[in-house]
């Protein structure tokens, strides 16, 4: 298995406790990061071994996804996913919330690329290079604006 990593990192104008509160709901994710939540298996907050199953892409592609919480530290405020891609493609995602200001945090992810070994696996890493580092990226500003709109809001 091939692996590349991507280790966005930003503040977000919002509590940690919002930020941890849309984390933990997998239910309401649809609402901000790119995938259409088909089924959440256990339905409810999160849990290890909890599945998340999605589609992402454009929605004529119907790609599936599929997401297991591994790990999650309330107190440390963090969580490990593992994602399941098409083409065998793998992420290994560890979140992390800190404690900046009252009304300031700081958002972590690492993002672990597992690719097939040969030609395919080559290809799509070549392929999917661009959303490597975007992909992560585009999610944590996603994140970050839903967490702002939802402080906001409560204000």
């Amino acid at each position: 298995m091939m692996t590349d990593v991507s280790c966005p990192t930003d503040i977000v104008n919002a509590p940690l406790a919002v930020v941890w509160a849309l984390l933990t709901d997998p239910a309401g994710w649809a609402n901000f990061f790119d995938i259409r939540i088909i089924r959440i298996d256990p339905p409810g907050p999160a849990a290890v071994g909890q599945r998340i199953y999605a589609e992402s892409g454009p929605r004529y592609l119907h790609l599936g996804v599929t997401l297991e919480y591994t790990d999650i530290d309330a107190a440390r405020r963090a969580i490990g996913l593992n994602v399941q891609l098409p083409l065998r493609i793998t992420v290994r995602e560890d979140l992390t919330c800190s404690f900046v200001t009252e009304t300031q945090c700081r958002v972590s992810y690492r993002c672990d690329f597992g690719f097939p070994l040969g030609w395919r696996g080559a290809i799509a890493r070549m392929i999917l290079r661009r959303e490597m580092v975007s992909g992560p990226a585009d999610s944590l500003s996603r994140l970050k604006h839903a967490a702002e709109v939802q402080f906001l809001s409560s204000s």
